[in-house]
């Protein structure tokens, strides 16, 4: 029992704090490993475990194939471009598209989208549009997290957390949806007070004039097609089993 308490805290705290700046999965396979070599699981209980996730597995293939098809095809820059046209060169009114963007990001392509794609699109807007960047940065890191129970798809730990007993969508927004709008308002609110109100927030030296083109070949369209359909039918699913239920 001790042995395995320390394996299992030894590999969480390689992963959170990286050591050798040796990533996070080499930490985590390698407890697992180590579990298996000193016999304190079965081989035939980890295989029974890793199969029981393959709908999850699978599940975070595909979005995280959504994710790429959207950075490759520079859809997450065109959004990022757009909210600074539409700012019109306010930067409070660039922080609440960005802030909003960030929202419908990390709810249908999970934080990880947010974190890792739409941040670096964010700055460099910031760059081009000369605002303060790190408002606007500390929107998305915050609205990744804050924003990752709005659906059990916005954070693939959700999956791994509740895997068989996951909620319908129903009961998930009924526990999670008001939470969720809370505390993305009160980061809001936060961030508004810290870099506007106390060190003041110029408006932005150039104005963004028009959005990136769509690529001509509609690549970008296919890859907001995609997106669509894959979450389409996620809610249209949804929908027919609480029909099937209500019926019932």
């Amino acid at each position: 029992m001790i042995a395995t308490v320390a394996i299992c805290a030894g590999a969480t705290a390689g992963v959170i704090a990286r050591p050798f700046r040796w990533p996070e999965a080499i930490w985590a396979v390698g407890g697992a490993l180590l579990l298996l070599v000193t016999g304190l699981i079965a081989p035939a209980a980890a295989w029974g475990a890793v199969l029981k996730g393959s709908d999850v597995y699978l599940f975070l293939i595909g979005m995280m194939l959504l994710s790429e098809a959207a950075r490759e095809q520079g859809v997450f820059d065109w959004v990022a471009n757009l909210a600074a046209a539409r700012a019109n060169g306010s930067a409070t009114r660039l922080f609440t598209l960005v802030f909003l963007t960030g929202v419908v990001v990390t709810t249908f392509l999970s934080n990880d989208a947010t974190a890792v794609v739409l941040t670096p699109a964010v700055y460099a807007v910031a760059r081009q549009a000369e605002v303060k960047p790190l408002p606007l940065l500390f929107a998305c890191a915050l609205v990744a997290n804050a924003a990752s129970f709005v659906l059990p798809i916005s954070n693939p730990a959700n999956l791994v957390l509740y895997a068989s007993e996951l909620p319908r969508l129903g009961a998930w927004l009924g526990a999670f949806a008001l939470p969720s709008v809370l505390a993305l308002l009160a980061i809001s609110l936060a961030i508004k007070v810290i870099y506007y109100y106390r060190f003041g927030m110029p408006d932005a030296r150039h104005t963004v004039q028009q959005a990136l083109p769509f690529s001509k070949d509609g690549t970008k369209s296919i890859a907001l097609l995609d997106l669509g359909h894959t979450h389409g039918n996620f809610l249209t699913e949804e929908f027919f089993f609480v029909m099937a239920r209500t019926r019932a």
